[in-house]
């Protein structure tokens, strides 16, 4: 972490919740935030404007909602994509994938403690991605049923199979059941820096930006179970 402060642009149509969300990282040493939205046109007009190094993003906004705008800041195609934290609830939990297939870096929950929500944007600003376990499991894994192809010998699947070694296979498959780099280590007996080694190669020969993007592609091709 460099001595700039992290830039933090807040949005979220509740106003009460909102002011939550300045005070939370107004109080952050490392935090400075530079901007609000009501809603999902403005949260990209100000994100293109004022060039945050994070967006805290609510789903449902009106004018624009929170996919949506997190497509335009940081979807397929954006040549200088804008990280973004959807910050979400369980009875809107259908929102949450889509969210991550449109460029989402992570999501927590709103009810998440003012210091794990501070922490939640400086480990996606650090290029982690935000998945906690129990809650990836529960998300996607309700969702995975109906996302992933029938047939587990699908040319998607058998694509993923073929480009990767057994190994890499096995790490990704750890990386969508939503275990950390500690976890995989553990599970696998090998370091954390050889997990993260991996890790890196995974995103690269799957051309994918991120551990959010690897959990979808593993669930949208079969190789982990929604059970």
């Amino acid at each position: 972490m460099t001595d700039t402060p992290i830039k933090v642009l807040i949005c979220e149509d509740q106003e009460l919740v909102r002011a939550g969300y300045v005070t939370v990282f107004s109080a952050q040493p490392d935090m400075e935030v530079v901007g609000e939205a009501a809603d999902g046109r403005a949260a990209v007009e100000a994100a293109r404007r004022l060039r945050p190094d994070i967006v805290v993003m609510d789903i449902r906004m009106p004018v624009l909602d929170g996919i949506e705008a997190t497509r335009q800041l940081a979807g397929p195609g954006i040549a200088a994509p804008v990280k973004v934290l959807v910050v979400t609830t369980f009875n809107v939990d259908e929102y949450v994938y889509e969210a991550l297939r449109a460029g989402a870096a992570g999501f927590l929950l709103k009810d998440a403690r003012p210091a794990e929500l501070a922490n939640g944007v400086r480990t996606i600003v650090r290029g982690e991605s935000l998945l906690a376990p129990a809650v990836t499991r529960t998300l996607i894994g309700h969702y995975a049923a109906r996302l992933r192809p029938a047939d587990t010998a699908n040319p998607a699947r058998q694509e993923v199979v073929r480009a990767l070694t057994p190994r890499e296979l096995e790490v990704l498959v750890q990386i969508a059941a939503g275990l950390s780099n500690a976890e995989i280590a553990a599970e696998l007996s090998i370091t954390v820096e050889t997990v993260k080694t991996y890790v890196s190669r995974i995103l690269m020969k799957l051309d994918l930006r991120d551990r959010v993007q690897a959990v979808v592609l593993a669930y949208r091709v079969g190789l982990v179970s929604a059970g």
